[in-house]
């Protein structure tokens, strides 16, 4: 792995690469699901769909971290990830999201930033009673996901990866520090940067696919790929698909209720 990070460092760097994944491979990266299982299943479907549709390859689903917190089913995210993962090569990131969930079990400082930031619905996920959520000291509340939150969840999520490098892509949740080698970026900035990644305007020495910062449409920066269009609030999550030199992403979306799939190249 980190021959692999070197050597994409090394190469020679240029403001706006011409990326590729090697001859065979097709990835699928998705977005921040954040407790969205009805839009979550929905693009199962849809990647499915079309990988079954997109010709022999080499196949690899990457999660870009923040599965769980905001939507109302984390518990049901985890699972269904877990599922698919025996099913086909589905690897996935932590986030920032993840690392939160699983040190709220041991400090309550943090349990009490967690809930205020989308934990309050993972914990009601799990089947914690609402109304003695409601009465519960932060104790009582950490006490609750102990009892509810199955040990095998923990260890699931404890065994997301910080970031893949695949031909020319390195995969992260939120981003980068700009000029430090891959192998010596810090833990804290993959899960939580958001400057100055993304002004950053030269080349991180590969394209780097992140999801963390919400934007309204998935952003081909050149140097970066945002994907994270706000499933929670918006509705839409997205899936990036590489193959060759070629980028295009699936998108479900929620409409009143309605889920639809689409796909499109991604705009120049």
């Amino acid at each position: 792995m980190l021959k692999t990070i070197r050597r994409l460092f090394e190469r020679q760097e240029s403001a706006h690469p011409e990326a590729s994944l090697p001859s065979g491979q097709r990835v699928y990266a998705v977005g921040d699901i954040h407790g969205r299982l009805d839009l979550f299943e929905a693009m199962i479907a849809a990647i499915e769909a079309d990988d079954a549709t997109s010709g022999a390859a080499d196949t690899t689903v990457i999660l870009l971290g923040d599965l769980v917190d905001r939507g109302p089913d984390s518990a049901g995210v985890i699972d269904r990830a877990r599922a698919w993962q025996r099913q086909r090569k589905v690897r996935i990131l932590a986030g920032n999201h993840e690392e939160m969930f699983l040190q709220s079990f041991k400090k309550t400082e943090i349990l009490k930033h967690f809930l205020r930031f989308g934990g309050k619905e993972t914990v009601l996920s799990y089947g914690v009673d609402r109304q003695a959520y409601q009465t519960a000291s932060i104790e009582e509340v950490q006490a609750m996901m102990h009892a509810a939150v199955p040990a095998e969840d923990r260890a699931f999520l404890d065994a997301f990866e910080d970031m893949i490098a695949l031909g020319d892509y390195l995969f992260v949740h939120a981003g980068i520090a700009p000029q430090v080698p891959f192998e010596e970026q810090r833990t804290n900035d993959l899960r939580w940067i958001r400057e100055p990644f993304l002004s950053h305007s030269e080349s991180f020495g590969a394209v780097v696919v992140h999801g963390h910062t919400i934007t309204d449409e998935p952003q081909d920066r050149g140097n970066r790929i945002g994907i994270d269009t706000g499933a929670y609030l918006s509705g839409r999550l997205t899936a990036l698909v590489l193959e060759g030199t070629s980028r295009r992403f699936l998108t479900v979306s929620d409409e009143d209720g309605s889920l639809s799939a689409a796909a499109r190249e991604l705009a120049a």
